[in-house]
C-alpha cells in the first residue's frame, strides 16, 4: 500500500511540474493570438468600409440617373 501510494505520489508531482510548466511559449502564442486576430479585424473594417463606400457611390449614381430621366421626361416651357 505504501508502494502504490508513493507511485501515485510521483505521477502526481510529475504531472503538476508537466501542466504549470511552458510560461514563456504559452505568452508568445497568446500575443501572436491576439496580434493576429487584431490583424484580421483590420482587414474585415476595411472590407466593411470599401463596401460601405462603393454603395455610397452606387446610390449616387442611381439618383444622379433618376433625376436625369425625370428632368427629361419634364415639359418644357416656352
Amino acid at each position: 500500500m505504501k508502494k502504490l501510494f508513493a507511485l501515485l505520489m510521483v505521477c502526481g508531482f510529475a504531472v503538476a511540474f508537466v501542466a504549470c510548466g511552458g510560461g514563456k511559449a504559452a505568452e508568445e502564442a497568446a500575443a501572436k493570438a491576439k496580434a493576429d486576430s487584431t490583424k484580421m479585424a483590420d482587414s474585415v473594417a476595411m472590407a466593411q468600409k470599401a463596401e460601405a463606400e462603393a454603395a455610397a457611390a452606387k446610390m449616387k449614381a442611381d439618383s444622379t440617373k433618376m433625376a436625369d430621366s425625370v428632368a427629361a421626361l419634364a415639359p418644357k416651357k416656352k
